[in-house]
């Protein structure tokens, strides 16, 4: 399986090339990326054969299978309300999308401020978030000059890989 900053390295080539879908498959694995109107939409799927091959021994498939998915299925009734609410006012606007599954923290520790709230501007450099997964915590720039217009997850609340995470007014 591909790391993490490979799979990142992939979003930004598909998306500088001319190429409009982008599939890759190894050892049970599968990546398909798809480019629509300027955005770059990231799959990943792995075969079951596969998922239950990387589960630890100690927790068993099937309560990660449960817990793993209720989770999403809130986010996509999130994304649903949102996106028919203001869907003309997002066309043109950059979405921070999280690279990887984990937990979403808004501040480097507790007690800090947010990185980020809406109406900050932030370079494309910037920091805008951490996503912790298995202990590693993991920060998130901005990849985008511009204003963030809106804060789409909570602090603390799970993420899946490419959900988005923020609106981003680019300069």
């Amino acid at each position: 399986m591909l790391k993490v900053q490979e799979i990142r390295e992939l979003i930004k080539l598909v998306d500088q090339s001319s190429i409009d879908e982008f599939v890759y498959e190894n050892e049970g694995s599968k990546i398909k990326m798809k480019k629509n109107t300027g955005t770059t939409t990231v799959t990943a799927v792995q075969v079951p054969q596969a998922a239950v091959q990387t589960v630890p021994a100690p927790q068993p498939a099937a309560p990660a299978a449960v817990t793993s998915t209720a989770p999403v299925q809130e986010v996509k009734q999130e994304e649903a309300v949102s996106n028919a609410a203001g869907q003309a006012d997002t066309s043109n606007l950059h979405k921070i999308t999280s690279p990887m599954v984990g937990t979403f923290y808004a501040s480097p520790t507790p007690e800090a401020d947010a990185y980020v709230k809406a109406g900050s501007v932030v370079t494309k450099d910037s920091i805008v978030c951490i996503v912790e997964a298995m202990k590693l915590f993991n920060e998130i720039e901005a990849e985008v000059n511009g204003e963030i217009v809106e804060v789409l997850v909570k602090n603390g609340q799970l993420v899946e890989y490419g959900q988005p995470l923020f609106l981003v007014k680019p300069e």
